[in-house]
């Protein structure tokens, strides 16, 4: 079986299976690394728990990405 009879193949299956086939094929591409994951866990803690206790403000998806194309576009 070539790439593209594979492709096929997979694209012909239920959405559900193809997940696990993308998830699979991108852990295989980016091996987990338990330390920096831990540590990413950390940081998003802290944050949940900052953002619960209103000591910081969330910003909204659409206003971040316009300030990074207003920042590019000068």
């Amino acid at each position: 079986m070539n790439t593209t009879e594979l492709i096929d193949e997979v694209v012909s299956l239920p959405i559900e299976k193809r997940v696990l086939i993308v998830d699979s094929l991108l852990q295989s591409l980016n091996h987990p690394n338990s330390e920096i994951d831990e540590k990413w866990n950390e940081v998003a803690q802290k944050r949940l728990i900052e953002m619960r206790s209103g000591k910081i403000k969330s910003i909204p998806g659409e206003q971040v990405f316009t300030n990074i194309w207003e920042k590019f576009e000068k």
